[in-house]
């Protein structure tokens, strides 16, 4: 009599399927995909024609390159905070998350495939929006444009990390879109875009070093202005990415398992 041999259960089949899941159901919500992919392009755009006759030092950057590079950070990481968050507490309401948290689906492939999935938009949103602005665009930088890719991938995955962060604290989709203005605002108004982060008040300083963003901006600016890659480009990106660990691994700590 032959046994029957049952294959081992691969470990990562939950996660995978989480991640596909996920990406289905964004393949097939155009509104959202065209949030994802175009809306960041064609700002950069508007931000193109707003310099377009704007004064600048005849041997300097323009104020599209000075402006231009940080907001190739900024924007992913503000749309897809957005989205993730929205999404994400959408399967709340619905009650999915409830239903696949009674199943043996850890936290930890769960919030895996949903940042997977969200991360791999993420990484399309700011490849995209990249390609246009050195394609079409011309926005020029000293250093090598895939580093500018890279950090605007990491920073957007670094927006996904949060928004599925704030969700953990929200109980409807309105609520998610509140945490906006209290995580996101104050990164914009403290990187470094308004004013150089070493001219803010000194009681600004240490909340400015807290805040991920400060770290993609003070990166995009290295690769603005160094034709080679510098140590300090390096830690800051490395800085985003351990960011957005931290958020992962504090959302899964907080998942709750109920809706209500």
């Amino acid at each position: 009599m032959t046994a029957t041999v049952v294959p081992a259960r691969s470990p990562l089949r939950p996660y995978l399927s989480t991640t596909g899941r996920i990406l289905r159901q964004l393949r097939n919500d155009h509104r959202t995909v065209g949030m994802i992919l175009v809306v960041p392009a064609l700002l950069m755009t508007l931000l193109f024609f707003i310099y377009q006759d704007a004064p600048h030092p005849p041997h300097g950057p323009t104020l599209f390159d000075r402006v231009g590079i940080s907001m190739l950070g900024i924007l992913p990481f503000i749309v897809m905070f957005l989205i993730t968050a929205i999404a994400m507490q959408r399967e709340r309401t619905s009650g999915t998350l409830e239903r696949l948290l009674t199943t043996p689906l850890s936290k930890v492939d769960l919030l895996g495939g949903y940042g997977t999935a969200f991360s791999l938009a993420a990484a399309a949103q700011a490849t995209v929006a990249c390609l246009v602005s050195f394609g079409l665009l011309d926005l020029d930088a000293a250093g090598n444009p895939a580093w500018v890719v890279l950090i605007a991938v990491v920073d957007a995955i670094c927006g996904v990390a949060l928004g599925l962060l704030a969700s953990a604290f929200a109980r409807t989709e309105f609520q998610a879109v509140q945490f906006m203005p209290v995580v996101v605002a104050p990164q914009i108004f403290l990187c470094g875009l308004l004013v150089p982060r070493d001219q803010l008040p000194g009681w600004l300083q240490p909340i400015s070093d807290l805040m991920p963003l400060s770290y993609a901006v003070d990166a995009l600016q290295q690769v603005s202005q160094n034709p080679e890659v510098t140590g300090e480009m390096l830690g800051d990106l490395g800085v985003v990415a351990a960011f957005a660990i931290v958020a992962l691994a504090l959302g899964a700590a907080t998942l709750r398992r109920r809706t209500a």
